[in-house]
């Protein structure tokens, strides 16, 4: 079972560890799903919104509907300028609080790694969109280490620190295209979505990736001084960088796609 998600409560931290690259891949799920305009959309695990006003920008949705079971993080996205367009709700991907076929679409933006009982989530998105709909999903490759903190965990490792201590095998694409075919899902298509993230140098990089309290972060805050050195000095080390000091590297997040039977 994953870790707790108790460390999703500073939503401007989160925000600025994840919006830029959580945008990024965002764009190119949508752009793949290629829905029409005017749909009824539900984010489930919306967080702070990022992948919510994705689609406000680009889908023009009828209705979106957004749901997070953080306090802190649906009281972030109810401060955004936007947040009168979307009716976002404290609640659980587990046991959804809408009616049946109540949309056209619901998305889980790198979410479903967190959720205990992902069968559960996905029958319930399921349930909520009517026949015909969409319903899908994209998470970090975990599994494929490929994930935007490796090069962190991996320096972690070297230091005698282990990070996931969780089968991260739902990252995979053949294990999210059996997720999605066992909920009675058809048309389940899978791809892997590659994006490139870039910091201005390496103080912008390591106060962007440790300013939110995710389960590598909580390894590197029980550091000792000395540790934390030597943990910066692994990353400074080895990761790719150029001659202005801007630091560069590829991520990837692995999507499914699944269509309710009519």
């Amino acid at each position: 079972m994953p870790e707790p998600t108790s460390f999703f409560t500073d939503g401007e931290a989160y925000e600025r560890q994840t919006g830029r690259r959580s945008r990024a891949v965002g764009e190119t799920f949508l752009n793949w799903l290629a829905l029409p305009q005017g749909l009824r959309w539900l984010d489930v695990g919306c967080g702070t919104g990022v992948f919510t006003e994705l689609v406000l920008d680009r889908c023009a949705p009828e209705a979106i509907a957004a749901i997070d079971p953080s306090e802190h993080q649906i009281a972030f996205a109810r401060s955004k300028t936007t947040a009168g367009r979307v009716d976002y709700r404290l609640g659980d991907a587990q046991s959804l609080p809408f009616a049946d076929a109540a949309f056209d679409v619901a998305a889980m933006a790198l979410v479903i790694f967190f959720v205990p009982d992902r069968a559960k989530a996905i029958a319930e998105m399921k349930r909520v969109v009517r026949p015909g709909g969409t319903v899908a999903a994209y998470m970090w490759d975990f599994a494929g280490k490929a994930y935007p903190q490796q090069p962190m965990s991996e320096a972690l490792r070297e230091l005698g620190y282990e990070v996931i201590r969780v089968s991260t095998e739902i990252t995979r694409l053949d294990a999210l295209n059996d997720l999605f075919a066992s909920a009675g899902l058809d048309d389940v298509v899978v791809r892997p979505i590659e994006i490139k993230t870039t910091f201005a140098d390496f103080d912008d990089y390591w106060e962007s990736e440790t300013g939110f309290a995710n389960p590598v972060v909580r390894q590197i805050r029980g550091l000792s001084a000395i540790d934390v050195e030597r943990l910066k000095a692994l990353l400074r080390d080895r990761l790719p960088t150029d001659r202005k000091g801007r630091i560069s590297y590829s991520a990837r997040a692995n999507a499914v796609r699944g269509r309710v039977p009519v």
